[in-house]
């Protein structure tokens, strides 16, 4: 990681940035500045020409509104690139959305961290790094975002203690026990976020006939999903399209039934994390007993989640403080930092072949 001799002088018209490049959203984090995008991974492109017409926010509005010649789409699938040239444009984009204009005719070109599934092969974890520097990156180094999550909120992942962290994504779910700057157990699963969406579009379908769309099954996953029981269970209106008359319907359904609905993917999530605790060494586990599981990512904002996997694994459960940016905040302490040698370490380890469990 020796550094080039003109990256002072880049440095001098580029801010350095964090970014979390999630499935479902991409924060990013500005070196000095704190979180200053976060926005859906959505890139609108015409079909025809291949040119972006939206990027984020702008282009999730648009998912399902399109005409024949524009296409919206998520541009990675389970935390990883499916569109290399349209990761390439959305983060173009969000680089230089990330800095000041002001700049003039200077092309911003940053350092930048970038946050990855931990179970990514060596050809994924390539190709995230190469989309970075085809962004106008000057330099570009991968994370592995449990480790971000877990630095992102607050553990002491450089201390010869035990940290479990779960990070619920869109695409994926990360499991990983961290100690002396490293993962010593790394579980990670295409089972997170959108597999709860879908079942929640499945559950409308199989019980009310009722088609519903992502942004509706999201919708009704924030407001009454859950995975425990709560003290006071909550109703949602789910609107969609009837299968039977292809009229518009709506209907009303509660917390209870939403619960049943999505317990696949969540008893899928739980029993992950039993399976890691399984595997750790007992001296770890004392650790994690006295200090507990962090959660974070999105899912973990997902109603009664903390205490379904304590009751699971009988020992305490934290939500971090907002757990969607954990990433993002964990990468950027690491560009706010990059000359403490415990990141540089990780960083180093990242680009080197680790041996995941990976479904």
């Amino acid at each position: 990681m020796a550094l080039n001799p003109l990256n002072s002088l880049f440095g001098a018209f580029s801010r350095d940035l964090g970014i979390d490049l999630g499935t479902a959203n991409t924060l990013v984090h500005v070196r000095g500045k704190g979180i200053v995008i976060s926005e859906p991974s959505v890139v609108a492109i015409d079909s025809k020409t291949r040119n972006i017409q939206a990027v984020g926010a702008e282009a999730k509005a648009m998912v399902g509104k399109t005409p024949a010649n524009i296409i919206a789409v998520r541009p990675l699938k389970d935390g990883v690139i499916a569109d290399f040239d349209a990761v390439e444009k959305m983060l173009k984009y969000f680089i230089d959305k990330a800095h000041d204009r002001s700049l003039g005719m200077v092309s911003p070109r940053p350092r930048v961290v970038v946050g990855v599934p931990s179970g990514v092969t060596q050809v994924e974890m390539r190709a995230a790094r190469d989309a970075a520097l085809n962004a106008n990156a000057r330099e570009a180094y991968v994370v592995e975002e449990p480790m971000a999550a877990a630095i992102g909120a607050g553990l002491p992942v450089d201390e010869p203690m035990g940290s479990m962290v779960v990070d619920i994504g869109g695409g994926t779910t990360e499991v990983a026990i961290i100690s002396l700057g490293g993962i010593v157990i790394n579980h990670s699963i295409r089972t997170a976020g959108d597999e709860i969406d879908e079942s929640v579009i499945q559950f409308a379908r199989r019980e009310y006939n009722l088609l519903i769309g992502e942004r509706m099954a999201e919708k009704a996953k924030i407001v009454a999903g859950s995975a425990y029981p709560l003290e006071e269970e909550i109703k949602v209106v789910l609107r969609g399209r009837d299968l039977l008359t292809g009229l518009p319907k709506a209907v009303e359904v509660s917390s209870v039934e939403l619960r049943e609905g999505i317990a696949s993917p969540v008893n899928t999530i739980v029993a992950e994390v039993r399976a890691a605790l399984e595997e750790t060494p007992p001296e770890l586990v004392a650790d994690i007993m006295e200090y507990g599981i962090m959660l974070a990512g999105g899912g973990a904002q997902l109603l009664g989640l903390d205490r379904r996997i304590a009751s699971e694994t009988k020992m305490p459960v934290h939500i971090a403080d907002d757990p969607l940016s954990c990433v993002a905040r964990g990468a950027g302490k690491m560009v706010e930092e990059f000359e403490n040698p415990v990141y540089r370490r990780i960083l180093t380890n990242t680009q080197q072949t680790r041996r995941v469990r990976y479904q």
